[in-house]
């Protein structure tokens, strides 16, 4: 079992950051809970962990947690699946539904969704989550309880980092937790999936590792700024050239850690297109994908 499936929190109190909306959530739930929640932030962040002990709290579980992933079902038919079995009485406390990345809902089925989410079933709730919320039509955000999870500061990952390697019986020097915590952006899950890459090698070769990855993010920078000022093709290409035997996925993560950074500085279109073309993982594709993309944004 990877580190971040073993040490993902099952309750609010142990999840690191985001200690305000814990806090409110905690409270809501006890109270009166709504019926249907946004979750929005970057990739990573722990939108679904999240959306996981909502569903939880409420007495979700087994067939009454239901999680779509709308990359493979988006459409109207599936809109009206999700209203048909809300009518049924669920066999615990409570029916739950998590729909990651809901932006990719087609608009017919956002639509379709809209008079369920105004006049929810007693023990029906929705989970949403997603990493562009300005593409959710304003009427079904109206109707939601919007929360956005965001990326962890240096010490609230400081602490989830040294948290898990206790808990491994290992031990690490400082500057390795400080480089994880400069090239993971914040997201819970690209410093867990680096600190875990670490940890399966020998204690003499951490340092290297973490000089590799702090070399890898300086050249990725330098890709990164290209873009921002649309630089000539042949200029970005040279730099591509320079990072082909580098992982592909790694170059794509600080990429959008980059361009997140920016976004949330200050409204930025060029940003939001980056960030868009880079969005899926190049675990498959590799290379070619991470040219692609980088083509396109230049190119428009």
């Amino acid at each position: 079992m990877s580190l971040y499936r073993k040490y993902r929190p099952g309750e609010f109190d142990k999840v690191v950051g985001n200690q305000d909306m814990v806090e409110y959530l905690e409270r809501a739930i006890k109270e009166d809970s709504p019926h249907v929640f946004l979750l929005h932030g970057p990739t990573g962040c722990g939108k679904t962990t999240i959306a996981r002990i909502i569903a939880d709290q409420l007495g979700a579980s087994g067939i009454d947690l239901d999680e779509i992933n709308t990359a493979n079902f988006r459409g109207i038919d599936t809109a009206r699946e999700i209203i048909k079995q809300s009518r049924y009485t669920p066999m615990g406390k409570a029916r739950v539904w998590i729909i990651d990345e809901c932006h990719k809902l087609t608009t017919d089925a956002q639509n379709a969704l809209l008079k369920l989410f105004e006049d929810t079933p007693e023990k029906a709730f929705f989970i949403l989550c997603t990493t562009e919320p300005n593409k959710v039509l304003p009427t079904i955000k109206g109707r939601c309880i919007q929360l956005e999870v965001k990326p962890l500061n240096d010490e609230e990952m400081f602490r989830l980092l040294k948290s898990i390697v206790k808990a491994e019986g290992e031990k690490l020097k400082k500057i390795v937790y400080e480089e994880i915590i400069r090239v993971s952006f914040g997201l819970p899950r690209n410093a867990i999936q680096i600190l875990e890459r670490i940890l399966n090698h020998p204690a003499k070769k951490r340092i290297q590792l973490v000089e590799q990855a702090a070399a890898e993010l300086s050249e990725s920078i330098e890709l990164c700024r290209a873009l921002m000022q649309n630089e000539p093709w042949k200029k970005v290409s040279g730099i591509l050239k320079g990072l082909k035997e580098k992982d592909p996925e790694s170059i794509r993560r600080h990429v959008l850690g980059y361009f997140q950074s920016v976004l949330l500085g200050r409204a930025n279109d060029k940003a939001a297109f980056v960030i868009e073309k880079f969005r899926d993982p190049f675990y498959d594709s590799g290379f070619p994908k991470l040219v692609l993309a980088c083509y396109i944004v230049i190119k428009g």
